[in-house]
């Protein structure tokens, strides 16, 4: 999974969300999208670029950081049962 691209989608989020007069609102929206509309995998590899960034390549944006840390239980997708 291009990590990379992950983290370009979500600063297009939070860019959209980031006009938002409510920064609190604009967090949760940032994110609601993404626990919404991304696969487990998408949001598990997010999630560990925010613990381990990579040096030289795209910045994850304020708002998106802040979402992730503040919906980090939220977002991150419960580990598949095996029977």
């Amino acid at each position: 999974m291009d990590t990379q691209n992950l983290i370009d989608m979500a600063n297009r989020i939070g860019d959209f969300f980031d006009s938002m007069p409510d920064r609190e609102e604009a967090i949760t929206g940032v994110a609601d999208h993404i626990r919404r509309f991304w696969e487990p995998r998408m949001r598990r590899a997010l999630l560990a670029a925010l613990d381990a960034p990579q040096a030289g390549g795209i910045e994850m944006s304020a708002i998106v950081k802040e979402a992730l840390v503040k919906n980090r239980e939220r977002l991150t997708p419960a580990e598949p049962s095996i029977a």
